[in-house]
């Protein structure tokens, strides 16, 4: 029996959809897949993101495209993630075409998509065109209508109450 790829979407406003998505991946990399994590607008030489090294020592290659955000970071030049984030997109399908994945995470993509670094078309076409017994996982805040249409799994999680709102940085090992 073919092994059959769905498309998971974790999307909100809410803690939990990296980890979500890190968790799936450690549950496949314990099954024997062979998984790829990749993140977009995150600095892990400033912040760390424990999870990446996590994955890596449990197996699984790991990437990290369009480092940062203008948002947080006013250093960071926009037009340079404009171009940095369609261009991982094609270094992506690249990767796909010539090996494959059982488990592809992208994470934060959907920030991408959001603030326009990348059309939707293209994140569309990537999903559309992924290999058929590929997993694939899209993280990030405000999934758009297209997208979500195409997914097999959709979770949204909501912020009800966060320590960011009283002013609590972020904690190693817990928010990043």
């Amino acid at each position: 029996m073919k092994k059959l790829g769905l498309i998971h979407i974790y999307t909100g406003d809410g803690k939990g959809k990296t980890t979500a998505a890190v968790g799936l991946a450690v549950r496949a990399l314990g099954s024997g897949f062979n998984v790829c994590y990749c993140s977009f607008h995150k600095r892990p030489e400033k912040y760390g993101y424990a999870e990446m090294e996590s994955l890596k020592k449990l197996g699984a290659t790991v990437l990290n495209f369009a480092k940062g955000h203008p948002h947080l970071d006013k250093s960071i030049d926009e037009n340079q993630i404009k171009r940095e984030v369609p261009e991982a997109i094609q270094t992506i399908k690249e990767m796909l075409a010539s090996q494959h994945y059982d488990l592809l995470i992208l994470d934060e993509i959907l920030i991408s998509v959001r603030d326009q670094y990348l059309d939707e078309s293209a994140l569309l076409d990537l999903i559309k065109t992924k290999p058929g017994d590929t997993e694939l996982v899209l993280t990030g805040r405000a999934a758009t209508e297209n997208v979500m249409e195409l997914a097999d799994y959709i979770t949204f999680c909501k912020k009800l109450k966060h320590p960011y709102d009283r002013k609590i940085r972020s904690r190693k090992g817990i928010e990043y």
